[in-house]
């Protein structure tokens, strides 16, 4: 896919949506801001991209509110990298979110799937 064309075919993210989506990269394990931005892309086919802009402000609003942690680690070429991980209450607001995601959805479905009548 040409860049323009995955440019225009890209999906703008509702508000807390990428909130969701991180804190369910991280359910898969802990990751470094990059590889969590890699899981995001990969897991949507491409359509989801989150730039840095986005991700690290998501990430330390995150982690103001402990839904995760993040330590220094040292990553296999002798760089220093954050890793960051679910906490308990990341686990329980998860849930949370995909219920409201969920009840998006359904709602989304009714509306789109409602044959359309003619007004007058």
């Amino acid at each position: 896919m040409a860049k323009r064309e995955r440019y225009q075919n890209r999906i703008e993210l509702l508000q807390g949506t990428l909130d969701l989506l991180i804190l369910q990269t991280l359910q898969w394990g802990p990751q470094h801001g990059y590889g969590i931005a890699q899981a995001i892309q990969a897991g949507s086919s491409d359509v989801l991209q989150v730039d840095t802009g986005s991700l690290y402000p998501a990430l330390h609003r995150l982690e103001k509110q402990r839904w995760i942690s993040a330590t220094w680690k040292l990553s296999a070429n002798k760089q220093r990298t954050r890793v960051y991980r679910l906490t308990a209450a990341g686990r329980r607001q998860l849930v949370s979110e995909r219920s409201r995601w969920q009840a998006m959805v359904d709602a989304m479905a009714g509306i789109l799937s409602k044959p359309q009548t003619s007004q007058s």
